[in-house]
This record gives C-alpha cells, structure tokens and sequence, in this order.
C-alpha cells in the first residue's frame, strides 16, 4: 500500500475549499479519494496525484478527468501545505528527506501507516505533525477514522484534520499506545469479519441444501441489518443477542457450539498474531528513526 495525500489551504478556507494531491495510489489512496469525492469534502478538480508506477494515478485520472497527475512527490509537495503520507514503513524515511526541503513550519505531515508514530513524523519534519487512519468502511462514508496529533500541531490543523475526517467517517482521537489494538479494530476489522462471514456461508452450504448464491444474500442482507439496528441505537450488542437468544432454543444450542469452540481464545489469538507483526515493524522503522516511546 502507497499513499500520500496532500492538501492545500489558507487559514480562512473550510475543508471544502483544500487543495488535496495524493502521492501514491494505492487501495487506500483509491478509497479514500473516492470516499472525500463521494462526500463533496472536494472535487476532483481540486485534487492532484501521482504514484511510483505513474500508470495506477493515470487511471485513476481516467475515472475522475479533472484530476491533475503530476510525475514526483517533490512536484506536489512544493505546492501543498498538508501532506498525508502512506508508504510502507520501511520507505518512510526516503519519503521524508525527498519532500523535507519543500516543508516549512506552515505545513502539516500525517502519517496513515500505524507504526509511524507522530514522534517519529516530529523528529525529522520542522512543521504540524498528525496520524489519520482510515478504513475500508469510510468508502460508504461511515465507519471510523483515528487521529492522533503531534505536541506541536496546531489547533488550526488539528480542527481541519477533524473536520475532513468527519466527511467520511466519525473521527475519534486516541493515544499512542493503543493504535495497533484500534487499528485492528477500525482498520482490519472489516476483512476480519469478512473472513468469518464467508466461513459462516460455507458451512451452511456443506451442512444443509441452501445453496450458495442464497446463503450469500441472505448473510449480507442480515449483516446490514444487524448494523443498522445498532447505527440507530435500537439494541447494543450484549442486548441484541440477549433478544434472539431465547433460552432453550435454536440460537441458544448455536451458541453453545461457539462457546465450545473457543472463540474468544481465537481472537485472543489474532490481536497476539497483529501486534507481533507490528512491533517487528516498529523495530525497522526505529533503526531508521531511532526509538521514540
């Protein structure tokens, strides 16, 4: 995944009014685009991309014809003042110094890669410094995305990185040190549960007549609904399945084959798996940066 967003504004300009250029255009480059278009948080013709292998921002142009594709990281950020970064972690750094002499206390660096810390952004950038993660879910402008400022970014960033977070998503500001956990959460949660839901199809399939095209509508269908009961506030989730769950019945021997299974331990299991990964990224990206806690 390659991304880097830029954005452009004077202090009396809202967020509608950013000029926004995206360096790397990758999956969540792509949504995220489209997801700010979608919201009219910009129009296309305020956005201005490119990418390593310039042919992905070419195309990405040919959705959205008034998109400007620029050919280097150094042409857009000599015209940003907001810079969103998504690179892999070990690219980070390269990133930094190529686009460091075109930066200058009035700009703003943010990191959408979670091991990047905004210390780590602070050590080399002499500006404003944020993390902005996004999620797959802000494509259908809903979902989460987390923030997570610098000691020294401003107000004024911090309120229009909250703002153009709010178009899409609902913004929540969390520390440091829970990152990983909110990010497995907001971030990967999605494929997560994508993996179970098409765990559940399958074993419908070999354990009943269903076929597969009808268990599939049935458990999209059902999922949409269960997040619309709890978006407008009808049940929580401890309530919900307390309501379907009527003891004695055919829910409840479902849910004792879950609790057999050991569920709980299975997830216990994923966070232990992602936060190994994370922290062999973080001591990569540490022997560039150094080790900030």
């Amino acid at each position: 995944m390659e991304f880097w967003l830029v954005l452009k504004s004077t202090a009396l300009e809202g967020v509608e009014k950013l000029k926004i250029g995206v360096i790397g255009t990758g999956n969540m480059g792509t949504i995220l685009i489209e997801a700010l278009i979608a919201a009219e948080a910009v129009s296309p013709d305020c956005l201005t991309v490119t990418n390593r292998t310039l042919s992905k921002a070419v195309r990405l142009q040919e959705t959205y014809p008034e998109i400007t594709v620029t050919a280097t990281a150094a042409e857009a950020a000599q015209h940003a003042d907001l810079l969103f970064i998504c690179v892999k972690p070990g690219d980070f750094l390269n990133v930094l110094i190529d686009i460091k002499p075109f930066i200058h206390s009035g700009n703003c660096i943010v990191s959408i890669t979670s091991p990047i810390s905004v210390k780590q952004l602070e050590s080399q950038m002499p500006c404003s410094c944020a993390r902005f993660i996004p999620s797959i879910t802000n494509r259908a402008l809903s979902g989460v995305t987390l923030l997570t400022f610098g000691d020294g970014c401003s107000q004024n960033w911090q309120e229009k990185l909250h703002q153009l977070a709010g178009k899409i998503s609902t913004p929540v500001s969390i520390e440091n040190n829970i990152t990983r956990a909110a990010s497995d959460i907001v971030s990967c949660g999605p494929a997560f549960f994508s993996f179970l839901a098409q765990s559940f199809i399958d074993a419908a399939c070999k354990a009943t007549p269903i076929d597969r095209k009808t268990a599939t509508l049935l458990t999209e269908s059902m999922l949409i609904g269960l997040g619309d009961l709890l978006k407008k506030g009808v049940y929580t989730l401890p309530a919900l399945q307390e309501k379907v769950c009527v003891k004695g019945g055919i829910t409840g021997e479902g849910i004792k084959v879950m609790e057999s299974a050991e569920t709980e331990e299975m997830f216990e299991k994923l966070f232990q798996a992602t936060h190994e990964k994370f922290l062999e990224e973080i001591v990569k990206v540490e022997k560039q940066f150094g080790a900030f806690k």
